[in-house]
């Protein structure tokens, strides 16, 4: 986040490169710098004449090039903007010989989402030695809650633990569908707000009370009544509960406990580090710990792995949903 905020203060400084080769498994950032430099690098009436926006599957990396080498009309500069440039990754290669010698009055973005360069390859050094090379990386789960506490706090905003781990647990790593939800809050929630569960509940449309996040908490507490009624609502409402989604949450679950019994280090501040959750959620996996000894959660793995295939229809075509839960949380309890 940092070098994204230097590269967007540069540029509004004036320090504009010729060439921005934006690329990475995280779209987020990469959208965030490309949709700065088309909304503010020229005037609105000099975007007319000035600002094109070729797409990847449409264009040759020749085409490109000859945008890019045109000269801007009545104005300081042009803007070029490829976006779904990953469409090109066979034929990237031929940007070398534009890098070598870019157009000083052209600015050329190239989005190449999902993917990467080698940064051994000439092209990426000469991108990198001529222009800006700007690798958006995605962030791993365990750390995505501290950037949406970052992101809200900039906007004057703060999350609860729990309401924080709802949205990680349900959005995942996806940074584009997490914001754009947290831009949803921020538009119902006055600044200063704190964002409680029953927020994302009624804005974003998670149950506090239906979510794999409280199954988890159940069955670590062996709370069958609670699980099981968990799972009825899930089974009643597949589409807002894949049946795939839940064995891997649960799955996971048991994952970070085989981790935490492993552990000889059981300081709360290493255990949070390596089983990868917040602290504040610790006293749950306590209380997991106790009710499921080593030998049981290795069972529960294994039996989960058959739930997955399962789910995903082999071997088991004529089971439901509401069966393959059933099933899945009596291997668990029994």
């Amino acid at each position: 986040m940092d070098e994204v905020i230097k590269i967007l203060n540069d540029i509004k400084s004036g320090n504009i490169k010729p060439i921005y080769f934006l690329m990475g498994e995280e779209p987020y950032y990469i959208d965030i710098i490309s949709d700065y430099i088309e909304k503010n690098v020229l005037s609105e009436e000099e975007k007319g004449f000035n600002q094109t926006v070729l797409y990847g599957r449409d264009v040759s990396v020749e085409d490109i090039i000859s945008t890019a080498k045109r000269y801007p009309m009545m104005a300081e500069r042009q803007v070029v903007i490829v976006k779904e440039a990953q469409e090109l990754t066979r034929t990237i290669d031929k940007l070398e010989s534009y890098a070598e010698n870019p157009m000083p009055s052209t600015v050329l973005v190239i989005c190449y989402k999902y993917k990467t360069l080698d940064k051994r390859k000439k092209v990426t050094k000469v991108l990198g030695k001529n222009g800006l090379v700007y690798e958006s990386k995605k962030l791993y789960e365990n750390q995505v809650g501290d950037w949406i506490k970052r992101i809200l706090a900039s906007k004057k905003y703060t999350i609860e633990p729990k309401a924080n781990a709802m949205l990680v647990e349900f959005l995942g790593t996806n940074l584009s569908k997490i914001n754009n939800e947290l831009e949803k809050l921020q538009i119902i929630l006055p600044k200063g707000s704190v964002i409680t569960p029953k927020d994302i509940e009624e804005n974003i449309g998670f149950s506090k009370d239906f979510n794999v996040f409280e199954l988890r908490k159940a069955i670590g507490e062996r709370n069958q009544l609670k699980a099981y009624t968990i799972a009825e609502n899930f089974a009643n409402n597949p589409k807002e509960n894949p049946m795939v989604v839940t064995t891997s949450l649960v799955f996971g679950f048991f994952i970070q406990l085989l981790k935490y019994h492993g552990l000889k280090d059981r300081n709360p501040k290493n255990v949070a580090l390596v089983i990868g959750v917040n602290p504040f959620f610790l006293k749950e996996y306590d209380v997991a710990l106790k009710n499921y000894p080593m030998k049981k959660v290795s069972q529960i793995v294994a039996s989960l792995r058959d739930i997955d295939v399962k789910s995903k229809g082999v071997g088991a075509s004529s089971m439901s949903n509401s069966d393959l839960l059933r099933e899945m949380l009596y291997n668990i309890f029994n």
